[in-house]
């Protein structure tokens, strides 16, 4: 070999992808056993919040340590306490608490583990059963989840679409329900109609009581793919759902949300989208697999190829724009 040799490739980059999941275990595993609401707004030693939750002191201690490295926690001379954002996210009763939406990553954690068995056999490990109907109590935590997640993401929403002067809402797998009480707590001459799964929505009954919207949002029991959409809409909302489903049911949905509005009315479609290609931003990538490992014909859509869906189903001054930063999400809105 001559003329000396090439300078050798940094390969930091896959040591850190390789070992990343220490962090997100650590991350998950403290909210998971309550160790930020355990501490609230003090300061407590290692060994008296091990007790309190039944620990053992030891492995306790290095868990904590963790969680000081990954700046979750503090320590002072009184022992460990929450930061200012784990104070504001994490402990119940904090109007920003978003624990049970992060609990949600441990929901999935073993799907994640069994990706190679996902990718061939084409099965998702984590059935959408089993948090949408078939187990109550995993189905009531996932709910629960959605709507702590869907507070911030349905107040930017919420800010990018002006619904001034629209009447009725019918919102298209509307989960917990939580985006529609929100913009009808923006537009009070607005009423609407959440439909999904009957385990779901009997969740969302519970958490719709306590939005402040009284009558104004109402639940329909079915299932979006089969159940009729009622008509005479200003607003469809699909929002979260075309992560779930393939190109052709996605078309569907939207052919039969031309269907169910009013001339003039509006679809708004709200989820994760990639740019053209699929691969970026990568969040949005990632996130495709993870519906990947959740739902049969889960994955992820570009905001440009939905917007040629809604175009082939009629709807005009079809536009595409980006939730504020960080927020990954995207809406494609239409008009019929």
């Amino acid at each position: 070999m001559s003329g000396g040799s090439a300078a050798p490739f940094d390969p930091s980059r896959l040591v850190e992808l390789a070992t990343r999941y220490w962090e997100s275990r650590c991350f998950l595993t403290a909210n998971d056993l309550g160790i930020f609401e355990a501490l609230g707004g003090e300061s407590r030693a290692a060994s008296e919040l091990a007790a309190t939750l039944g620990l053992a002191a030891r492995p306790t201690r290095l868990l904590l340590n963790a969680c000081v490295g990954l700046g979750l926690l503090e320590e002072d001379e009184k022992g460990f306490r929450n930061t200012p954002v784990t104070r504001a996210f994490l402990v119940r009763g904090s109007p920003a608490y978003l624990g049970d939406a992060v609990r949600y990553g441990s929901e999935v954690w073993g799907a994640w583990t069994r990706l190679p068995e996902a990718l061939r056999d084409g099965i998702p490990p984590l059935a959408a059963e089993a948090y949408t109907g078939r187990d109550p109590e995993r189905t009531g935590r996932f709910v629960r989840a959605m709507h702590s997640r869907a507070l911030g993401v349905g107040s930017a929403l919420v800010s990018l679409v002006d619904l001034a002067g629209r009447r009725r809402l019918l919102d298209v797998g509307g989960g917990p329900g939580t985006y529609a009480a929100l913009f009808a707590r923006a537009c009070p001459e607005l009423r609407a109609t959440v439909l999904d799964l009957p385990e779901v929505v009997r969740v969302a009954g519970e958490i719709l009581a306590t939005m402040g919207v009284g009558e104004r949002v109402q639940t329909l029991a079915g299932d979006y793919r089969e159940t009729p959409f009622p008509d005479e809409n200003d607003v469809v909302l699909i929002s979260g759902v075309f992560h779930r489903e393939s190109e052709e049911t996605c078309r569907d949905l939207a052919r039969r949300a031309h269907e169910a509005l009013v001339p003039g009315g509006l679809l708004v479609v709200s989820d994760v989208f990639t740019d053209a290609g699929g691969a970026t931003p990568v969040f949005a990538a990632l996130f495709g697999v993870n519906m990947m490992l959740s739902a049969p014909e889960g994955g992820v859509h570009a905001d440009s190829d939905v917007a040629a869906w809604l175009e082939g189903c009629g709807f005009h001054a079809v536009e595409r724009r980006p939730f504020p930063p960080p927020m990954p999400h995207r809406i494609v809105v239409g008009v019929r």
